[in-house]
């Protein structure tokens, strides 16, 4: 095959390795232009293992990116949160690693990687790369990319929570907290509320938001209710899955304005996500849709 023909072959793959590393679908879209002109422009040199070769220049993209990005993020406006995908809910038997590792509570928690740590984590604990190859492509020893692994899951697994995966419950549940935010009903809110809940709101300081994480059932009831009441009228939702699971996107005049998550345990809501920040609600807009998902979704 050309060039061309073995870049599309493994784009989705690497898409899913460049969206977990840096959290933002539009910057992994630039990422992968990035490595395309780099593949592209090797001189005809013959390469042996295109996936590999691809997935290093992927990967270092990423970590440079995440690099320069780190300033950015800790100046960034109120919480940060990941951009939200539409991808669809994993099908039976596909591996529940893999689907979890695409949800924003897992995307938060790899903020507190360092760029190559989280880069020899993810090709390793989600991509079933060995050790040997993560060497060459982070450019470590192998003994140092075990550490680097070990490291990251420790770190990760402490705070992780797991989340319930029935997605009938989660999308029925999802219905009775809009039901209950739209009419006012805070006592219905509180009883879909866990006692340990947290509002997170991404306005990256373009659009109204909380600048702080909103946490217990009754402040975060009280919030939310709010927020509801200040919807302005012919705001419209729709049900679509975010991240591999149930989410709500609000449109206004046809354009994404809104993108809603629930993580949900234990037949409770957890934590609420909400972005608003209208540069990462780019991939959920109407001309972008279905842009993503067949790549993301590929990559299980």
């Amino acid at each position: 095959m050309g060039d061309l023909e073995v870049f599309l072959e493994l784009r989705s793959s690497l898409f899913g390795v460049a969206y977990r590393m840096l959290g933002s679908a539009t910057e992994a879209e630039d990422v992968l232009q990035e490595a395309y002109v780099r593949w592209s422009r090797r001189a005809g040199d013959a390469v042996s293992a295109p996936s590999s070769y691809l997935t290093t220049i992927v990967t270092r993209l990423c970590i440079d990116q995440l690099r320069s990005a780190r300033a950015r993020r800790e100046s960034y406006k109120g919480p940060w949160l990941p951009e939200p995908v539409a991808v669809d809910v994993p099908e039976p038997g596909e591996s529940a690693e893999i689907a979890d590792s695409l949800s924003l509570a897992f995307l938060v928690l790899l903020e507190e990687l360092q760029p190559v740590e989280r880069a020899a984590f993810l090709l390793h604990d989600v991509f079933g790369y060995p050790y040997e190859e993560i060497s060459g492509i982070v450019d470590r020893t192998e003994a140092s990319c075990r550490q680097l692994v070990s490291r990251a899951r420790r770190r990760v697994d402490a705070p992780r929570r797991r989340f319930d995966a029935d997605h009938a419950h989660g999308r029925e549940l999802t219905r009775r907290f809009l039901v209950a935010c739209g009419t006012g009903d805070l006592e219905g809110l509180l009883s879909l509320l866990a006692d340990d809940v947290v509002v997170w709101t991404d306005g990256g300081g373009k659009v109204r938001a909380a600048l702080r994480p909103v946490t217990g059932p009754h402040r975060a009831a009280r919030f939310l209710l709010s927020v509801s009441a200040r919807t302005p009228a012919g705001v419209a939702t729709r049900e679509v899955d975010l991240n591999g699971r149930p989410g709500v996107v609000f449109e206004t005049e046809g354009r994404v304005s809104i993108a809603l998550t629930l993580d949900i345990a234990d037949d409770h809501v957890v934590a609420v996500r909400v972005v608003t920040n209208p540069d990462k609600l780019v991939a959920l807009q109407p001309e972008h849709r279905g842009d993503l998902s067949g790549p993301l979704r590929a990559s299980w």
